[in-house]
């Protein structure tokens, strides 16, 4: 008889305990993007897209003035809408995903970072080149450059980005997308996700629209005539003045 009193006493305890830790429970799950998932690795892609806008147009500009002394503002976009140079995107989206799965010293980070920032960018030149018939940049005449796609020296500054991105930026966005209300996180998750992928479709069809017209191909459909009148040459060359078209007539 006592031992039933004893495992039904047990019983009792164990139905307040898990009753007490319900709601801590329910307020981790309502937590929104809560650790390394979908949701978070989005909001990395778009604060790693700004800055490498930010960058690239700083970049032009001191180079610009430094070679003629005189500063110059161009944009330098991966998509038509909006400030979001796309490749960095992925490159930091990556590098989180990968460096941050297993504790590495800051050398490994280094390292890995350095690698895959030039795989990143030596595949996205690559698909670029295939699907669009474009190319961004070519550094065949730099420095220990791989098939012109992307060099050494800029593979070192990507281990730089990415120790800072894994160590320092990476856990202040977390922190700071974590405090998103779950309601409201997830309507700007929702408008952002369909905003982006309308605005990489739109942008990558263009440019495809765009090496077509160079090449006197008539448009197909309707589609192709309004890309034809509404992102003509003078309006693509405003944001992707380095775009060099490849001639499908060779």
């Amino acid at each position: 008889m006592a031992k039933q009193k004893t495992k039904q006493q047990k019983s009792q305890k164990a139905k307040v305990q898990r009753t007490q830790d319900l709601p801590q429970q329910t307020k981790c799950e309502e937590k929104f993007a809560e650790g390394l998932c979908f949701k978070k690795l989005f909001f990395v892609f778009l604060v790693g897209s700004v800055i490498g806008t930010i960058y690239e147009e700083l970049l032009y500009g001191v180079q610009t003035w430094y070679a003629t002394g005189s500063w110059e503002w161009t944009v330098r976009r991966g998509v038509i809408y909006g400030p979001f140079n796309v490749i960095y995107g992925f490159g930091a989206v990556v590098m989180v995903y990968l460096l941050l799965r297993k504790k590495y010293t800051n050398w490994q980070i280094f390292l890995y970072a350095s690698l895959l920032g030039g795989i990143v960018e030596y595949v996205v030149s690559l698909l670029q080149e295939v699907f669009t018939h474009t190319t961004s940049w070519d550094y065949s005449n730099y420095f220990l450059n791989i098939n012109g796609r992307t060099t050494v020296p800029f593979m070192v500054v990507w281990g730089i980005l990415g120790l800072v991105l894994v160590k320092i930026a990476y856990p202040f966005v977390s922190e700071v997308v974590e405090k998103i209300p779950v309601k409201i996180g997830n309507i700007i998750y929702v408008v952002l996700v369909v905003f982006m992928a309308f605005d990489m479709l739109i942008s990558w069809t263009a440019i495809i629209r765009q090496t077509l017209r160079h090449n006197h191909i008539a448009p197909f459909t309707p589609i192709g005539e309004f890309y034809d009148t509404y992102y003509n040459d003078e309006f693509l060359r405003q944001f992707f003045p380095n775009m060099v078209h490849e001639d499908l007539e060779k």
